[in-house]
């Protein structure tokens, strides 16, 4: 009987030694799930920009995705510079261009709740050559507008300030002395009536707004109450030597093929709306510091309530001009029914992107954060990368 049980419990423990042995066979084979997301999965992305610089769309690319604050993908693909074939290093600098608004509106943001700023001040509060306004409506002759135009409308997009993209090419070029010329332009719409992208005019002007409250330039602003607070060294309008070493050449891409994009350098025009460089690292922690409701690594630059004012819809989708599915926030596009606007990002997530290949999002349901930098403006690049980073998420 004894003999007979030392047997029994030998067969036991060599079942069990199978069990765990199986166990982990299986487990090497299976998709690592860490935090909610598949590592397996996470690869299409690098797969993703690996097909588009094969395919001559971008040259090369740096992509970042976080969860809860834990960098789960952090890869660098593709070239630099195509002329040397410099390889794209991870601490690439990016032009941000577009990717500057929201860094805006959290300056003012913090203004306001400093109680200098308020959201519903007519801009000429601060300007006064924003005052007694005109509209130039298609259907109508000019006409005055029928209301101040506000901070919010500003950041809104709602303002009907100047729509095109006004880059300076002066090299002594400022906010200072080269806005004015836009803001004597009527308006193309009566404020609060209708959304029209202000590429840089709208955003530039809250930029000088900043320098005027602040009584400090544009860049400096952003230098101490921003960057350096979140550890942000390699943002900033003006980049130095070492920097732009690490600088990646924007690109165009018409029809022959990538092109190199030149831009006249104005060392002292500090655009809100665009002009601002990084990379994906530095950015990650800007969108990290909202994601944590305005705080990272024990650092508040906003209180939880301006950063849920910022991601609110301030502009529901069926004011003309907008998307099926989107709203607009402060600063940021968020979405409102994925299903209508055929994302795969969730319902809630805001972020914006740049005309040179930039792209971020937030996404508060999965606590997640998605950076793309690439050099260059590639069609369907932004949704691809927010379709593979989604398709990574497991819960």
């Amino acid at each position: 009987m004894r003999y007979m049980n030392v047997r029994s419990t030998a067969a036991v423990l060599a079942g069990l030694a199978l069990v765990v042995l199986t166990a982990s066979v299986i487990a090497q084979h299976a998709p690592v799930a860490d935090g909610g997301v598949s590592h397996e999965r996470l690869q299409r992305i690098g797969q993703m920009i690996d097909r588009r610089i094969e395919a001559h769309d971008i040259p090369g690319a740096v992509t970042l995705v976080a969860i809860n604050g834990q960098v789960v993908e952090f890869e660098a693909r593709g070239f630099m510079d195509l002329d040397s074939k410099r390889p794209m290093p991870k601490d690439a600098i990016f032009p941000l261009a577009s990717l500057t608004k929201p860094v805006t509106t959290v300056a003012v943001l913090m203004l306001v709740e400093e109680g200098r700023i308020r959201l519903t001040d007519p801009v000429s509060r601060f300007i006064p050559d924003l005052k007694d306004l005109k509209v130039a409506a298609t259907s109508s002759p000019i006409a005055p507008a029928s209301r101040p135009v506000t901070i919010r409308d500003m950041l809104t997009h709602t303002s009907g300030l100047v729509s095109p993209a006004q880059l300076p090419t002066d090299p002594a070029a400022t906010l200072a002395n080269s806005l004015p010329r836009f803001w004597a332009e009527p308006l193309e719409f009566q404020p609060g009536t209708q959304w029209r992208y202000s590429n840089t005019v709208a955003f530039d002007t809250l930029a000088r707004v900043v320098e005027v409250v602040s009584g400090t330039t544009y860049d400096r602003f952003l230098r101490e109450r921003i960057f350096a607070p979140l550890a942000m060294k390699d943002t900033a309008h003006v980049l130095d030597a070492a920097q732009r070493q690490r600088f990646a050449k924007r690109y165009d891409v018409p029809p022959e093929g990538l092109k190199e994009y030149m831009r006249a350098e104005t060392p002292a025009y500090f655009g809100g709306g665009w002009g601002l460089n990084s990379t994906a690292q530095d950015y990650f922690r800007f969108a990290q510091m909202l994601l944590n409701k305005g705080e990272l690594d024990g650092r508040r630059l906003l209180s939880p309530r301006a950063v849920e004012l910022m991601e609110s819809v301030h502009i529901p989708d069926t004011l003309p001009g907008r998307q099926p599915g989107e709203g607009w926030g402060l600063g940021v596009r968020v979405i409102t029914d994925a299903g209508l606007r055929n994302t795969w990002i969730s319902k809630g997530s805001f972020g914006w992107t740049g005309a040179s290949g930039t792209h971020f999002w937030i996404d508060p349901q999965a606590r997640l954060v998605g950076v793309l930098m690439a050099a260059a403006p590639a069609a369907s690049l932004k949704p691809d990368f927010e379709t593979e980073v989604m398709q990574a998420v497991m819960k």
